[in-house]
């Protein structure tokens, strides 16, 4: 029979370490994200219930409910993905499929990164400058989700474009010698094969539209507004912003209100997160590779 030597002793002793350290330094990571969650649990849910979620503000926003900002919200969300998903896609398709290597596509690169570190009260100012002012937008839904949209798509580019660099080269070459042209092997191949990566850049793009408050603050969420929105030129209350001002604006709020807004708030990410995540393990499951 054979024996461990020390060599083999010390091996397992440290590749023992090395799991219990990585292991912990996880739980320092979920740790925070259990703590928030405790505490908002234990100090907003005295807030909930259904007239919450389905009345509007009354009594100066210290009572009634959030409906306004809920419904203000998904149009937020949905406008600014229905702008910034084709386009940074179309933009990610270009620079993985058919961008040569320069110095063009290189500069663009570098652009698209450094648009992502960009602080979101500069993407509000150029909000206000671009599509509140010059295309004559004014505060609306449509100037917030652009700001937004343009805050977001260096997410949704990179996450696109490391998907379809992912797909086998392979996978093209058959395409292309059973004589299907560049866009036919993308549009049947490439791009169904990567469509789970994509919903990745999805799922954080709505994470953060959600929660946002400076783009919008400045282009189009309103301190209040008595009625829902009817079109994308209306002006919209907010989650985010509608959380900033009851826990920093208005005197005399309930306790329990802020940590009720904020919850909802995080319950709205959790279940938009939780269906796209949902929808790209489905479609990760019917892949042949």
């Amino acid at each position: 029979m054979f024996e461990a030597t020390e060599l083999n002793l010390n091996n397992q002793r440290n590749q023992t370490l090395v799991r219990y350290g990585l292991l912990g330094m996880t739980l320092l990571l979920i740790l925070p994200v259990a703590m928030i969650l405790g505490v908002l649990l234990y100090d907003g849910a005295p807030a909930l219930s259904w007239e919450f979620l389905t009345e509007d503000p009354t009594n100066g926003m210290t009572e009634g409910g959030i409906f306004p900002a809920l419904i203000g919200t998904v149009w937020l969300v949905a406008v600014a993905l229905a702008a910034s998903v084709p386009i940074g896609v179309a933009a990610a398709v270009y620079l993985s499929e058919y961008a040569p290597d320069n110095w063009l596509t290189r500069l663009i690169n570098l652009a698209i990164i450094n648009l992502a570190g960009v602080p979101s009260i500069v993407h509000a100012l150029f909000g206000v400058g671009a599509f509140v002012l010059f295309f004559g937008f004014g505060t609306s839904i449509l100037a917030a989700s652009l700001t937004l949209a343009v805050m977001t798509l260096p997410v949704v580019i990179v996450s696109t474009r490391e998907s379809l660099q992912a797909v086998p080269k392979a996978f093209r070459e058959a395409c292309w010698n059973m004589g299907a042209t560049r866009w036919q092997t993308i549009r049947r191949v490439v791009l169904p094969n990567s469509i789970s990566g994509i919903l990745t850049g999805v799922i954080l793009e709505v994470s953060r539209t959600t929660g946002e408050t400076a783009p919008i603050m400045f282009t189009g969420a309103a301190f209040f507004l008595p009625f829902l929105p009817e079109s994308v030129y209306d002006q919209t209350m907010a989650m985010s912003l509608h959380l900033f001002v009851v826990a920093t604006q208005v005197p005399n709020v309930p306790e329990s209100l802020p940590f009720g807004v904020a919850l909802v708030l995080i319950a709205m990410v959790l279940m938009m997160n939780a269906a796209s995540i949902g929808f790209r393990m489905y479609l990760r499951g019917k892949k042949k590779w």
